[in-house]
This record gives structure tokens, sequence and C-alpha cells, in this order.
């Protein structure tokens, strides 16, 4: 089990390692004048001038390369010449945002996306089955934004019309806030996010669980008189979640880099708004701080996923 973490986590660590060096070699040697692209069009010449003392863009690559690095490592992104502030100012305050948003809709769109496909497996080709496969196929095939525009034109502007106002039309409040308000400006975004993500789930559940029921050990567990709903969350879903488990890894992963549809949607300030606002300002230090901080998202994530993997299936320790 340890060998098996620490050869996953080694390979994390060459992942973004390689990912540091794709980074800088796309963003401080392609450029013909990197202190200029980095300071942003407005740039003066004094700002310029600052930029290429600060990133010691007159010493060789390799020491360059390294200084990058180092400051990474110790939480030193850059400084962003746009806003005038550090870059981990701007991205401090947007991560609890999409924080927020990502990891609330995951709790709805597992528990969701789960139970349905645990239902629909151990009812095959019944009516239940039916529907909520053709619910499944309904928000799979619905874009987000089109689904956030819908909950937003039916919860918030006709209840508003009619007076009764519980959504607000975007915006976030922060948890110190207070925990009701906070809610209310997440549950559309959340479920915008969930049910379109709990179809996925859905799907790979029921397949999954179909697969494992017809194992042997699942029909020995039944023939000595287990009764069915043990049978069916002690023995079989807990197989039947790895590919579950893969999947979750990957969107939590993706989203906390940028739920950039849903946040631009509902006007929510966390890293998708931020990195759309970045490129379209050309702001390139926060591009390149959102860039490593969405790859060590998904290292981590991936990482994780691994140690769950062991802790599902102990065959997985042995490879």
């Amino acid at each position: 089990m340890t060998r098996f973490l620490v050869r996953r986590v080694g390979q994390g660590v060459v992942v973004l390692w390689l990912i540091t060096m794709a980074v800088f070699a796309l963003f401080y040697i392609a450029p013909n004048n990197v202190a200029r692209t980095l300071a942003g069009r407005q740039a003066t010449p004094e700002t310029i001038a600052l930029v290429a003392h600060r990133l010691g863009l007159d010493q060789p690559i390799w020491k360059q390369y390294l200084l990058f690095v180092w400051r990474a490592l110790h939480g030193d992104l850059g400084y962003d010449y746009y806003h005038q502030v550090p870059v981990t100012t701007i991205l401090g305050a947007a991560i609890p945002v999409t924080g927020s948003l990502v990891l609330g809709a995951a709790v709805i769109w597992v528990a969701l996306g789960v139970t349905n496909g645990v239902v629909s497996a151990v009812r095959p080709r019944s009516a239940t089955d039916r529907s909520l496969t053709v619910f499944s196929l309904f928000f799979y095939s619905m874009p987000t934004f089109l689904l956030g525009l819908v909950l937003l034109y039916g919860l918030y502007f006709q209840l508003t019309l009619r007076g009764i106002t519980v959504f607000p039309a975007g915006g976030y409040v922060p948890l110190a806030g207070g925990a009701w308000p906070w809610v209310q400006h997440l549950v559309l975004p959340w479920f915008t996010l969930a049910l379109v993500q709990a179809a996925t789930y859905t799907r790979l559940t029921r397949g999954s669980m179909l697969d494992v029921l017809g194992e042997d050990y699942v029909r020995t567990a039944r023939s000595k008189g287990i009764g069915e709903r043990r049978v069916v969350v002690r023995h079989a879903l807990r197989s039947a979640l790895t590919p579950v488990v893969t999947q979750f890894g990957i969107d939590v992963a993706a989203l906390l880099g940028g739920a950039v549809v849903t946040e631009q949607v509902f006007s929510l300030p966390g890293l998708g708004k931020t990195a759309v606002d970045a490129i379209n300002q050309q702001d390139l230090p926060v591009i390149i701080g959102v860039v490593l901080l969405a790859s060590t998202a998904v290292v981590l994530a991936n990482i994780v996923v691994d140690a769950l993997y062991a802790v599902l299936d102990p065959r997985v320790r042995l490879h």
C-alpha cells in the first residue's frame, strides 16, 4: 500500500515538473519581449524594467526557470501588474467561491447519481429504470449554460415577478456573511452543475452495478440468505464504485480549475470567471497562476483517487 502510494506521488511530481517546464517555455521563452508581455499592453517603460528586474530576465534561461519554480514552491505565483496586487491575492479571493460551488454541487451529484444508478440496476428494464434513464439522457444532453438560464428564468425571474424573492439573480456571499445567504446564492449554481453531472454518474453506476450483480460472489452471498439490501450495499456497491471514483476525481479536479460556464451565468467571481477576465485583459501572470493551480488540483485529485482505489479494491495495491 505504501509503495503504491509513493509511486503515485512520485509520478504526480514528475507531471507537475513537466507542466512547469511547459508553462515556462510558453510564457517566458516564446515571447520576443517577455517583460512587456507579462506587464500587459498598457505597461509603462518603468513597469517593464521593474518586471525584467523582478523576474531576473538578464540571467540565463536555466536560472530564470529555477527562480520560477522556487517562487512557485513558496507560494509566489508572480505579480499582477494590471491590478497592482500579487497573483495569490486574486486567486485567494476566487478559490473559496469555486470551492464552495464545486464541493456543494459534488455532494448533490454523487448522492443523486449513485442512488439513481443503484435503483436502476436493481430493477433493470422496469418502468423506474426507464424513467431514470430518460432523466439521465435529458440532463446529459442539456448544455450547462442553458440549464442555468432556465433555472434563473423559472426560479428567480418568474418568482420575483410574483413577489417571491427566494433566489437571487447571481453573485456570491461568503459563508462568514451567514449560512442562509451563502446557500441562497449557491443553490441554483449547485443544481445547475449537479443535474448535468449526475446524469453521467447514474449511467456509470448502473452499468457497473449490473456487471457486479452478476458476479459469483454476489450470487453466493444471496444463496447464504443475506438480505438483498446488504448484498447490494455491502457487497456489490463497493466494487461498483471504482469507475465512479475515477470520474469523480476527474470532474472535481477539472471544475476546481474553474467552472467557467456556471460562474459566468451566475456572476460568481471564482477561478473560471477570473481566468476568462484575465484572458480578455491579456493579464498573463493571472493566467499562469490559474494554469498552475488547476494542474496541481488535477494531479492531487488523481493521487487521492489512486488511494481510494487501494481502499475499494485491494488488488490495486499490487500493481
